[in-house]
This record gives structure tokens, C-alpha cells and sequence, in this order.
């Protein structure tokens, strides 16, 4: 019997390699190397069509960029966009508390304000107030129904800055108010109930509790409509502020020959305007989602430095197999 046992035909005649010699290939996507390579010849013909064509005139490009005139239209274009969206969020937290409202008066009145200006155009809105000094020629403060305290001349009152920041303000109010509205539901319904059983104060709950945690849910919605506002003030050329795209347009009109690298530049300075808000957007989020998230999202610099650690991970390992 021990013989039988000891002459038996072991189970595996081969030896198993060192851990050393053993690599685990990746598995391979050719279909995504394919499209890649398509998508990079795409973005090369581009890229080499922009530079060598000559009818963009980049020397002129060159020239118009950080000229004077179009420098002061920027300038305008951002004060006409900072002031219309602080007053624009104003509006829309106003207006969102008052579709939240008990009140049936308010939010009927906050209902019809959002539907009224979310479906008139905002050209529109800025020619009509361009002419508004034709429909009332003065305004005045004083009693209802009654005798007026102070007058005002709508033609002085109501210069090319104050048309455009006004239009652009009541329109933005309408869609900031969808906005911040939906961002105050998005907070779970215990908070409030939390905040109300401690018995604090209804102006305490919105600004310290639910206020913060909806802003999580504003902000990107919200800077979504801020680059959409810095587009929106190319229009107030039309009310006879010359904006950047005004100041594009004036020196097109005076330099034809100009006019595609000066609609290049306008493009080149709204890149640059939308993407420095993108920027703020990502770190505002980041922030806002302390508490939120178990870890916050790495930032750019975070991302370069640990895919150049990976990288060095990796070449070392190639390195010792």
C-alpha cells in the first residue's frame, strides 16, 4: 500500500514561475486607441487651417487686441455684467422666497414677473426700456393715487449704463429666481424641520442653515447663467453702449477690411472672460462641498502632480521587471 502511494503520478509536473516573472498584461482597446488617433487628426487640421490661413490676418489680430478702444469696451462689458448679476441675484433670491411664499399675493405676483420676462426676449426688453422716456417722460415718489414728493426726468435718469444694467438685471432675475428656488428645495426637508424645533428665527434659518447648504446647488446652475449674462451684454450695442462687441463693431464698421480678426478678438476676450468664471466656479464649488463629500475634489495642480507621480511609479516598475 505505501508503494502504490509513493509511485503515484504527482498532480502537476510544472513549476509555478517566481512572483517576479509573472505580469498581468492590460487589456487592450483598440477601438478607443482608433478614435483617438481620428479625434487628434481632426484637432491637427484645425489647429494648422487657424495658423496658416490667411484670412484670419493674425498680425491684425495681434494689433487690435490690446488696443485702447477695445480695452475700454471690456472694461464696460465686465461693469455692466458684475452690476447686473449681484442685482440680478438679488432679484432672484426675492423672488424665489416669494413663489416660496405662503402669501398667495406674492406668489402670484413673483409667478407672473418669472413668466413675463423668461419668455420675452432681452432684446426686447433693453429696446423697450431704451424708449421708455417716450411712455413716461417723468417718474415721481410720493402717495399712491395721491400727490408726488419727487420728481424725476426719465431722459437724465436714464443713460446707456443704467438701460443696460436695468434690462439685463430684470431679466436675470427671472431665471436666478428658478435658480436659487430650486437650490432651497434641493435641502433636505429635516433641516428645516430641525431649525424650526430649535426655535430659531425664520431670517436665522434661511441665511446660517439653508441658505449655505442650497448654495451647493446654486453655484454651478447659477455660473451657468453668468457666462450666459457676459454673451447677453454683447446686445447693449443696440442701446448705444459700447461695450466690447460694440467697440468690435464700431471699429469694423470704420475698418472693413478688419472685421474678421476683430470678431476674432471679441471671441479671444469672451474665452477668456468665461473661462476665468469656470476657474471660480470649480474652487466655489470645492468649497461649498465641505461636509458633503468624504474628500474634496483634487484642484488642477493636485491632478498634474499626482498623474506626474503615477508616471514616475510606473517607468520605476517597467524599470525593475
Amino acid at each position: 500500500m505505501s508503494e502504490s502511494l509513493g509511485s503515484a503520478v504527482p498532480l502537476s509536473t510544472t513549476e509555478p514561475r517566481p512572483a517576479a516573472a509573472q505580469r498581468v498584461l492590460p487589456l487592450r482597446h483598440p477601438g478607443r486607441w482608433i478614435a483617438s488617433a481620428i479625434v487628434l487628426v481632426v484637432v491637427a487640421q484645425i489647429v494648422h487651417g487657424l495658423a496658416t490661413n490667411p484670412f484670419f490676418q493674425w498680425d491684425r489680430f495681434q494689433y487690435w487686441f490690446l488696443r485702447p478702444t477695445i480695452l475700454d469696451g471690456l472694461l464696460i462689458t465686465l461693469e455692466v455684467t458684475l452690476c447686473s448679476a449681484v442685482l440680478g441675484l438679488f432679484g432672484g433670491i426675492l423672488l424665489a422666497l416669494a413663489r416660496l411664499s405662503e402669501s398667495p399675493v406674492l406668489r402670484a405676483v413673483s409667478w407672473v414677473y418669472i413668466w413675463l420676462f423668461r419668455s420675452v426676449p432681452l432684446i426686447v426688453v433693453l429696446l423697450f426700456l431704451y424708449n421708455f422716456s417716450a411712455l413716461y417722460k417723468t417718474l415721481s415718489l410720493g402717495v399712491p393715487f395721491g400727490p408726488a414728493f419727487l420728481t424725476f426726468d426719465e431722459s437724465r435718469l436714464a443713460t446707456d449704463m443704467v438701460v443696460a444694467v436695468v434690462g439685463l438685471s430684470l431679466n436675470e432675475a427671472a431665471y436666478a429666481a428658478e435658480v436659487v428656488r430650486g437650490g432651497i428645495l434641493s435641502v433636505d426637508q429635516g433641516q428645516h424641520e430641525a431649525a424650526s424645533a430649535l426655535g430659531l428665527p425664520k431670517g436665522y434659518q434661511f441665511t446660517r442653515i439653508v441658505f449655505p447648504q442650497a448654495l451647493r446647488s446654486i453655484t454651478p446652475n447659477y455660473v451657468n447663467q453668468l457666462i450666459g449674462l457676459i454673451k447677453g451684454t454683447s446686445l447693449v450695442f443696440y442701446v448705444s453702449l459700447l461695450d466690447l462687441f460694440g467697440s468690435v463693431q464700431s471699429m469694423g464698421s470704420t475698418y472693413p477690411g478688419d472685421i474678421v480678426p476683430l470678431l476674432l478678438v471679441a471671441t479671444a476676450w469672451y474665452l477668456i472672460l468665461t473661462s476665468v468664471v469656470s476657474v471660480v466656479q470649480f474652487y466655489v464649488e470645492r468649497y461649498y462641498s465641505r461636509g458633503a463629500l468624504r474628500s474634496l475634489p483634487p484642484t488642477p495642480l493636485q491632478k498634474v502632480r499626482t498623474g506626474l507621480r503615477d508616471l514616475r511609479a510606473r517607468a520605476r516598475k517597467e524599470a525593475a521587471i
